[in-house]
């Protein structure tokens, strides 16, 4: 690697994240690097015929990139070694929306250029599993209940917060931060009054190990739960404003038939 000043040239894996027309024929791209974090890449001549490059810059890319990392402004690339597609996102729109979200969850949780360490490889395993048809509102859920401790919000999903019991029926709290044991209920009127699956599953899903889940099935009324608690936690005490997330709330009012038009 060569470095000048504040300017180094590179090797990198990374994710388009989205792109936008800049000027007349260039365009700026937003890639999560696996060395970088989230970079603004300045793509000249993109938007010409036959630009050499095209492919590796569309959304939902994967790729080996050769560029100019900048510390600040914008930065470049100036080759692809490797590049492929997240096809079944790129062709499904509700699986597009869920990939945004979660890239938009990673985005917020730890912004521009700041290297996301072990959780590049977390959100490139994740949406994979999205890609190879495992369930993308769970895979969703457990990035986001992950997520929560750089938001500033780390509740407790192990025990009671207050007495520690393990092995007892819970209920969620805002207030305390996590489980009440039912001893300690009483302490807070307002809890979410949780059943017993949806608490398995926020404990579960804090505690998996994503780049070692194959798949998992969660009944549609537990994942129906698990969304509206993630829900609350978020607008409560996260307050993130991700456009994709509007959309996914959104899609449960579409007719059947127009998420099925294939059939």
């Amino acid at each position: 690697m060569v470095i000048l000043g504040t300017t180094k040239m590179a090797e990198f894996s990374g994710i388009v994240v989205y792109r936008k027309d800049y000027r007349e024929r260039d365009m700026l791209v937003k890639i999560l690097t696996d060395r970088f974090g989230f970079k603004m890449f300045f793509v000249r001549g993109a938007r010409k015929k036959g630009f050499r490059l095209s492919a590796a810059i569309l959304p939902f890319t994967k790729a080996t990139y050769v560029g100019t990392i900048n510390d600040e402004g914008l930065s470049f690339i100036n080759a692809v070694k490797e590049a492929g597609q997240y096809q079944a996102i790129c062709q499904d729109i509700v699986l597009n929306a869920y990939a945004s979200y979660i890239l938009g969850l990673a985005e917020a949780a730890f912004n521009d250029n700041h290297p996301l360490n072990e959780w590049y490889a977390k959100i490139a395993k994740t949406l994979s599993l999205v890609d190879a048809g495992v369930d993308a509102a769970i895979l969703t859920n457990i990035v986001e209940v992950q997520l929560l401790g750089y938001f500033g919000v780390k509740p407790n999903l192990k025990d009671c917060v207050i007495c520690h019991r393990r092995n007892s029926v819970y209920d969620f709290s805002e207030s305390y931060g996590g489980l009440l044991c039912q001893k300690h209920w009483h302490l807070d009127p307002h809890r979410l009054h949780l059943d017993r699956r949806t608490i398995y599953f926020l404990s579960f899903f804090s505690q998996v190990d994503i780049m070692r889940l194959g798949s998992i099935k969660v009944k549609n009324e537990t994942k129906d739960k698990l969304r509206l608690t993630l829900n609350q936690i978020y607008n409560n005490d996260v307050g993130i404003n991700i456009k994709a997330k509007k959309f996914l709330d959104d899609i449960k009012n579409w007719p059947h038939a127009v998420l099925n038009d294939d059939e």
